[in-house]
């Protein structure tokens, strides 16, 4: 059929046989080492009583790993403090994982609209249903491990939409978490109706993807390097199966912001501005680095109440006086753990310029990471310290 007959726009995926391969390639993978039965079996089979006294990941990914509280804990409380770090970095991947199903949905709407690109949308419906399966063995583990271990909630959190505050421990005020859920919702209405936001998504997805993947890899290290992989925790097993499917939804990201995209018109001014406003919502949302949790971008004074109440729990037994003592040693004074994450963030702000540089519509402040670069070691001490004398002042109030 003519194709000024059959589709509304002059180019599209099925002139570029080579990216249609790569996505078709990427497809077939997936689902041939797709972990949706073993995510399953294992959120199913496990039991905390068999795994609650052995580590769940490499000892340098524990909560507040080589700070005061880590330092002076005890075995067994170190041991805890691995299984917390499993629980709060997969909540903040289960927040992360619910905002993709949603905008993989947005996005494949839009680019459904027009001719060829069938097999972009039928990627995105598998990665969804992965993400599910994901989602529901992270809730399955942490939330068991808090019922265990504290009575109460501390980094889980009952289904939320995606429009909730993608990162959980941010600096956000009630007005910008307000104005964030609005430019959600208007970002759900522009990338499903406009094919270039639909792919542009992918930048930011990509963005995010690779900066799990730097932490990831080395979590599923646990499993893979397990001298009994038959009896290793099942916590260690779904970090292994998870990284296997991310792997694949990173490249799914990169060959459709990558390469897809210019099988479409070239963006508007408009597009283009939406574009790099998505992409200064994620330098925001990766401005901070966490002395807590390393490779995840938490604004440590958030944390505090949170670390607060682990201090107090039947785990390490503090008295008030010693839990906030605690904290300011560990996150008011530079630690080797405060400096590792730190140097984590720096890494992911050079990949993210690598991943960056051959976009032609992204503005110089976003190739340059400019924001998201400018933090540094002495701003993170000087706000977890003014913010330390805040907390500690409510704390007696």
């Amino acid at each position: 059929m003519n194709r000024n007959l059959s589709q509304r726009h002059n180019i599209c995926l099925s002139d570029d046989p080579k990216t249609s391969k790569r996505m078709e390639l990427a497809l077939k993978r997936s689902k041939e080492l797709d972990q949706t039965t073993n995510m399953d079996q294992s959120s199913k089979s496990f039991d905390y009583e068999k795994c609650k006294d052995e580590m769940w990941n490499p000892e340098r990914f524990s909560l507040l790993y080589k700070t005061w509280i880590w330092e002076n804990a005890t075995p067994s409380q170190k041991t805890k403090l691995n299984q917390l770090y499993w629980v709060a970095y997969y909540s903040q991947i289960i927040s992360a994982e619910i905002a993709t199903i949603f905008f993989n949905q947005t996005s494949a709407a839009s680019l459904y609209g027009i001719e060829d690109f069938r097999i972009v949308c039928d990627t995105l419906d598998l990665e969804s249903a992965q993400e599910r399966a994901h989602i529901n063995a992270f809730k399955t583990v942490s939330e068991k491990f808090e019922e265990e271990n504290f009575g109460e909630r501390i980094f889980t959190y009952p289904m939320r939409t995606p429009f909730e505050k993608t990162m959980l421990y941010s600096d956000l005020n009630s007005l910008n978490q307000l104005l964030r859920k609005w430019q959600l919702n208007f970002f759900t209405m522009i990338s499903s109706n406009s094919p270039f936001i639909g792919c542009q998504y992918f930048t930011v997805r990509g963005l995010r993807t690779l900066n799990g993947k730097i932490v990831q890899h080395q979590l599923s290290r646990y499993y893979s390097e397990h001298p009994d992989k038959e009896n290793s925790p099942i916590p260690s097993k779904i970090s292994y199966y998870h990284f296997i499917d991310e792997s694949f939804h990173f490249n799914t990201s990169t060959v459709i912001s990558h390469e897809v995209i210019n099988s479409l018109p070239k963006p508007s001014r408009f597009e283009t501005m939406i574009g790099n406003m998505a992409l200064r919502g994620c330098q925001m949302d990766h401005y901070n680095f966490s002395t807590a949790i390393n490779g995840i971008f938490w604004y440590d004074p958030a944390l505090y109440q949170s670390i607060y109440k682990i201090l107090r729990s039947q785990v390490f037994n503090m008295k008030h006086d010693e839990a906030t003592h605690a904290i300011e040693k560990s996150f008011c004074e530079e630690s080797e753990g405060m400096l590792m994450s730190y140097k984590t963030h720096r890494e992911s702000v050079d990949s993210y310029k690598a991943y960056l540089q051959d976009f032609n519509y992204i503005n110089k402040e976003n190739k340059n990471l400019s924001l998201m670069a400018s933090n540094s070691l002495e701003r993170h001490l000087k706000t977890n310290r003014k913010e330390f004398q805040k907390f500690k002042r409510e704390m007696v109030s």
